[in-house]
């Protein structure tokens, strides 16, 4: 969509110094903000081609940097390059304390109960395996870390 056709969906007049045939692309934002405009669920705005397309990529191109914002924000990530089903990444984003009770591992049990009876866990990620298990503590691979082919799972 131009920045012309942008302004006239929106019922606007186009400033005099602004292009009105520049290419862009009308976003809505239905993940907060409220909405703009009784024909749309969530804020719209235009973004010049350049700008929206250096900032957006689809899910299928993301780095691993990309993953890991939406891993900080409570998303399911997964490569498209691996080969196992259902496979994907979540992350444990803060600290949290837990009781000692809730600890299997025997001498990570001991440890918090002498301690008071519970322990910080730090942050970590889980790795859900294409065997329906979790790898606890997963890091990625150098491979990984330079992979384009991240997800965000629904």
């Amino acid at each position: 969509m131009t920045r012309g056709e942008y302004n006239d969906y929106r019922g606007w007049q186009i400033p005099e110094n602004e292009d009105p045939t520049e290419q862009g692309y009308l976003v809505e934002y239905v993940d907060g903000g409220k909405p703009n405009d009784e024909r749309h669920a969530g804020y719209i705005s235009w973004s010049p081609k350049d700008v929206f397309e250096q900032s957006y990529k689809s899910s299928g191109s993301l780095s691993f940097g990309d993953a890991l914002i939406a891993l900080k924000q409570g998303k399911k990530v997964a490569r498209s390059g691996w080969n196992g089903k259902d496979q994907y990444v979540v992350a444990q984003g803060e600290s949290k304390q837990v009781e000692s009770t809730y600890i299997w591992n025997p001498h990570n049990k001991a440890h918090a109960e002498k301690i008071g009876g519970y322990i910080d866990v730090a942050p970590y990620c889980t790795l859900k395996t294409a065997q329906d298990t979790l790898a606890m503590g997963w890091v990625p691979s150098t491979g990984d870390l330079f992979a384009e082919d991240w997800v965000v799972v629904a």
